[in-house]
């Protein structure tokens, strides 16, 4: 057959986005007041409207491609960050010229790379992660993409990482931080990447629409009560501006003032 253009991303590989469907648009859908407008359904990855999103805007490094193929076949795939999602943090990452940047939770390390690409050659990404094997698939790709010099991976509790780094003087001295690690202590690695941001960085928070559970959070399930309480929170919070995207499953961003 003809061959795949580099590109294209077929369905069965787009990992990383969550289908917030149809159950998630009925539940807002349902509720009593609505003082927005609410579309009728949410992208799903399985929708032609997706792929063809896919299609008009991935411009992915064939390295990165390569590991995002690798991930495919984990058994742990969608805990991937989605593809398009990557590619807006290596942008954003790009636009504020950011040299030093934070990653909470690294999985097989698709946005580590796409990150490390674009940072200047002085650059670098603190990569936070507690399990090396799943950082073991894609840390032979950063070598091959020629940028592991710009990724310093630390294996332990990412809070002990963020407190070294603010111990060590590192406070306000980062562009960019990015948050897809355990939901229970989100609010906690907010709060510090907030201190070792700069004014004017970006904080993005992965996960923040957790297949639509956050709309009705049950008392026993901590992970949505801490994305919940940290979304009202960031709300309110007069440290920041912020955009919540519905891209992948949810992303906020929070801009330092």
């Amino acid at each position: 057959g003809p061959a795949m253009p580099l590109f294209s991303v077929p369905k069965e590989v787009a990992v990383g986005t969550a289908m917030l469907g149809v159950a998630f648009a009925t539940g807002m859908l349902a509720g009593k007041r609505r003082p927005f407008p609410v579309p009728s359904s949410i992208i799903g990855k399985s929708s032609p409207l997706w792929q063809y999103i896919l299609d008009h805007s991935l411009r992915e490094h064939p390295i990165l491609k390569k590991l995002r193929l690798l991930t495919a076949d984990h058994p742990w795939s969608k805990m991937m960050v989605s593809c398009d999602q990557a590619q807006l943090m290596a942008n954003l990452v790009k636009l504020i010229k950011a040299k030093k940047v934070i990653e909470i939770g690294v999985f097989t390390g698709y946005n580590t790379l796409n990150m490390a690409l674009v940072l200047p050659d002085n650059g670098r990404v603190i990569a936070c992660d507690i399990n090396e094997d799943y950082v073991k698939i894609g840390k032979p790709l950063w070598k091959e993409a020629g940028v592991e010099h710009k990724i310093d991976l630390r294996i332990k509790p990412a809070i002990q990482t963020l407190d070294d780094l603010l111990a060590s003087g590192e406070a306000e001295t980062f562009d960019f931080a990015f948050i897809d690690a355990d939901k229970e202590n989100c609010n906690e690695y907010y709060e510090k990447c907030l201190r070792l941001i700069k004014k004017g960085g970006i904080i993005a928070i992965d996960n923040v629409l957790w297949s639509g559970r956050v709309l009705k959070p049950r008392k026993d399930d901590l992970a949505t009560q801490s994305i919940h309480h940290l979304n009202e929170k960031l709300l309110r919070d007069a440290r920041v501006n912020i955009s919540m995207l519905p891209m992948g499953d949810g992303v906020t961003l929070a801009f330092k003032l």
